[in-house]
């Protein structure tokens, strides 16, 4: 079986490396930026398996199959939410949730191996795989949240909150009046919760509102600051890797 990884994070890469190989799988080679990758594709016999990741450190893994025409299997790895994991169930093999596990490899693995030989190549078509990402399958996001004051809950809706964001192991929502509140979740929980088309993570740290975004400025190492109406406690910036699909994001 030719089996190629492609993973940004090179760590990462190895770990899934050593776990395959710890199934008799070699992975020999490893690609880790959509450049690479499409240089690759268009000088070497393609594989009939791809462990593929979708964040890139040079943009979105679709950018390769949308300059080269690929009917790898693919198995993906990756840290996307449910709605968008639905989307790719449908036309690849399976989907890996990073951290990878052991079990879910191996399972993986055999579920490529048990197909029929002349079906084990699938044609992925990633334009109808980028639609879903961009307007997801309609389903019910938050509305509201509520949050302890004293003894007291108190309800806030969702088009008054500007910002969400972590600090201190603890997650907060930061109000159009000004005001912050602490949650009892997370942001990685928030992710599936949040109305895509106004909420984005721009980092580890923060989702904002873009109806709440005042401004937006240029900064060091080809990010981008944000500054909300009235958020003032810290910098918000945007993620060198982040910044493509947040102005992909804003049209």
């Amino acid at each position: 079986m030719n089996v190629i990884i492609i993973e940004d994070e090179k760590p990462s890469a190895r770990r899934l490396q050593r776990m395959l190989s710890a199934l008799q799988i070699e992975a020999e080679t490893m690609l880790h930026s959509v450049e690479e990758s499409i240089d690759w594709f268009q000088n070497n016999e393609h594989p009939d398996l791809i462990f593929l990741d979708i964040q890139l450190s040079d943009g979105l893994s679709f950018e390769i199959f949308e300059a080269i025409h690929i009917k790898s299997a693919v198995i993906f790895t990756t840290a996307y939410d449910e709605y968008a994991l639905q989307a790719f169930k449908l036309n690849s093999i399976d989907y890996l949730l990073k951290p990878i596990d052991e079990d879910d490899l191996a399972k993986a693995v055999k579920k490529y191996q048990e197909r029929e030989p002349q079906k084990q190549a699938v044609t992925l078509d990633f334009n109808d795989i980028k639609k879903l990402l961009i307007n997801p399958i309609d389903r019910e996001y938050k509305k509201r949240f509520s949050v302890k004051v004293g003894q007291h809950l108190k309800l806030i809706n969702i088009d008054d909150i500007e910002c969400f964001y972590s600090e201190n192991k603890g997650t907060y929502l930061h109000t159009t009046e000004g005001r912050n509140y602490l949650l009892d979740t997370t942001l990685e929980l928030l992710e599936n919760e949040l109305e895509p088309q106004t909420f984005f993570r721009i980092n580890r740290k923060f989702f904002v509102n873009i109806n709440a975004i005042k401004d937006m400025v240029s900064y060091t190492n080809s990010r981008l600051q944000i500054k909300l109406n009235s958020y003032k406690d810290d910098e918000i910036i945007v993620a060198r890797e982040r910044v493509k699909d947040f102005k992909a994001w804003l049209d």
